[in-house]
């Protein structure tokens, strides 16, 4: 039977931590593009901290099921960097780096909270700090999975355009060719579960070392 309580409970405390790596994983991209030269994020308005400018629905929902999605992705032209081919790697992998960074972030907030409530005794404050070192806890892993997920060399995933800034240009040219069928491939890989296979046992063993699962 449904427990609607549990899914109440467990949509707050997964909120947070997907709306905060969804959003800062796209402002990542749009500012770092921005640093390089190219303004088309912030002209459009992206380089915002409010979720609802990155939130995609199905990529939103994926990180609340299995902790690893996508958001809209910030518009970006290359051809306004000084090196297109470079430029977008950067860019790219700003948002992946972000992830990571936010992972850490949870990662201390959750121990700084054990250091300083940990021998506390009060059912008040243990009924406080529970829920938010559980949300501590998903914001390691839906960051740490946004991440991974995004460092899949698979268009129109940022680990495409990683691949393709560290290839030769006339191999990165022929790559990028074919990404127009990344995202079938993407699906097919994510609808057989040989995504989940892959890289699920990554995100939980780098999660792992971070906060205890």
């Amino acid at each position: 039977m449904f427990d609607i309580q549990a899914f109440i409970y467990q949509f707050a405390i997964l909120a947070v931590p997907v709306l905060a790596a969804i959003t800062f994983h796209e402002v990542a991209h749009g500012y770092a593009a921005f640093v390089l030269g190219d303004s088309t994020a912030k002209n459009a308005g992206r380089l915002t901290l409010n979720p609802i400018k990155h939130l995609d629905p199905i990529g939103a929902l994926a990180l609340f099921i299995v902790k690893i999605g996508w958001a809209k992705p910030v518009p970006i032209n290359p051809q306004n960097f000084k090196n297109p081919q470079k430029g977008l790697m950067i860019s790219s992998v700003a948002g992946p780096v972000c992830n990571f960074i936010l992972a850490i972030i949870f990662a201390i907030i959750f121990h700084g909270l054990i250091v300083v409530f940990g021998t506390s005794s009060s059912e008040n404050v243990i009924n406080i700090v529970k829920p938010i070192m559980k949300m501590c806890q998903a914001g390691v892993i839906v960051n740490i999975g946004l991440g991974v997920f995004n460092l899949l060399p698979v268009p129109p995933l940022d680990g495409s355009n990683i691949l393709a800034g560290l290839l030769p240009p006339e191999l990165a040219e022929k790559f990028m060719q074919n990404s127009k069928y990344g995202f079938i491939v993407l699906i097919l890989l994510l609808l057989t579960g040989t995504i989940q296979k892959v890289i699920v046992p990554v995100i939980y063993g780098l999660a792992s070392m971070l906060v205890p699962l």
